[in-house]
């Protein structure tokens, strides 16, 4: 890493980081993230880190899959903390990667307390949630003066890949001017329905921004009675967040990654 004005903390032996990898571009990453890719004799990585990201480490590095993805097999919770605490007792640099943030919806939290129980020194290097960098990269503000003064982040699924039965889809359409749902493309179906009942408007704009922040990158604009068809038709693809409120419209003045796009193919 370039000499900087002050000091990193170094990741140690027998220590782990959890580290936010962000949405995708590898530009978002913190100082704190490249200094653990750079320096850590283990990762152990999730489905939504980029390949861009992962060829910043160290050629010796040993890098190992441990992603989840819906429908698919997946390595189970349990054993992806008792590898990490394996790694550590072996007296190994671990590096824990996982995309946007590890503690907003990313099972951050789980693997911790269970180093914590294992006595296993551990820091927490927060990343740019998707529900963030990813409207970013849409030309969705997630708040405006004009629009709204809140926003809420809401996981479009559980442990059983259904939709949360624990949600008050009441308070939720009355109360959230914006609501952010992320892995939600399974059931979007049911999550517009649910709001439409619950006296959220059927033409409020929405919006589905799939691979966010990265090459392939797709949004699809509609209304809340609409999208879910649209998604459908056009094939989005996970990892994809939804956006419901006022501040989607205003991709129309502010999507700077496809006035980039536009102004790269002219010249």
């Amino acid at each position: 890493m370039d000499r900087l004005p002050f000091s990193l903390p170094e990741l140690l032996p027998g220590h782990v980081w959890l580290v936010g990898a962000g949405p995708g571009d590898p530009g978002l990453l913190s100082l704190l993230a490249l200094q653990a890719l750079r320096h850590a004799d283990v990762i152990i990585y999730d489905a939504l880190v980029d390949p861009r990201i992962l060829a910043l480490a160290h050629p010796a590095t040993l890098c190992e899959f441990a992603g989840k993805r819906g429908g698919k097999p997946s390595i189970r919770q349990p054993d992806i903390s008792e590898r990490l605490i394996l790694l550590a007792r072996q007296g190994r640099r671990v590096l824990r990667l996982k995309g946007g943030d590890p503690f907003v919806f990313g099972r951050g939290a789980e693997e911790a307390m269970a180093l914590a129980l294992a006595q296993i020194p551990f820091r927490i290097v927060p990343g740019v949630t998707s529900g963030i960098g990813g409207l970013a990269y849409a030309g969705i503000p997630a708040t405006s003066r004009e629009t709204n003064s809140a926003i809420t982040f809401v996981t479009g699924h559980d442990a059983s890949g259904e939709v949360p039965d624990s949600l008050d889809w009441s308070a939720l359409a009355k109360t959230a001017p914006v609501i952010v749902f992320y892995m939600a493309l399974r059931n979007l179906q049911r999550i517009t329905d649910q709001l439409i009942q619950s006296g959220r408007p059927a033409d409020e704009p929405a919006a589905v921004i799939s691979r966010a922040a990265t090459e392939r990158q797709r949004v699809l604009v509609g209304t809340l009675s609409d999208i879910a068809a649209l998604a459908a038709r056009e094939a989005i693809e996970p990892p994809a967040l939804v956006v419901i409120g006022p501040v989607v419209p205003l991709r129309q003045h502010l999507d700077w990654l496809g006035g980039l796009a536009k102004t790269l193919q002219k010249d």
